[in-house]
């Protein structure tokens, strides 16, 4: 029972289960970015510079081991076991770490900033032995 006990109170400890909610949170907070990319901003982006699709920029490196379904799209040669050069996605997907990380850092700085509002503690008064040399010194000035 010994290691189920200890097991039990790195479980429950705190920081352990701060974490998890942390992971938690992050990985839905992760799918609420992708969304927000893929969805809204590179759209917009895609009108601005003429429609351009970023999904669909890739250069082929190796034909497709089968019969490509559809139009040859990232999706359908992807699925045809093409080789792909898919710089369209990794533009898209820095876009997104770049959004999420200055996500996370404005919510560290306002963290850090509500930290930092806390008023200081109140020192500590000091003991009685240094009040009582205190008050030997002080009469030993005059």
């Amino acid at each position: 029972m010994g290691m189920m006990q200890e097991f039990k109170d790195f479980a429950l400890k705190g920081n352990v289960m701060d974490l998890a909610v942390g992971v938690i949170i992050g990985g839905a907070f992760g799918k609420i970015v992708d969304s927000l990319v893929k969805d809204i901003i590179m759209p917009i982006v895609g009108k601005i510079f003429g429609g351009l699709n970023f999904t669909e920029m890739f250069i082929m490196l190796s034909p497709p081991a089968k019969a490509v379904e559809g139009a040859a799209s990232y999706d359908s040669l992807t699925k045809a076991g093409a080789n792909l050069f898919a710089y369209g996605n990794f533009i898209t997907i820095t876009i997104n770490f770049i959004i999420l990380a200055f996500i996370i850092f404005q919510m560290v700085k306002a963290m850090n900033a509500m930290k930092k509002a806390e008023p200081a503690p109140a020192p500590a008064a000091p003991a009685e032995d240094v009040l009582l040399l205190r008050e030997i010194r002080d009469s030993l000035k005059k």
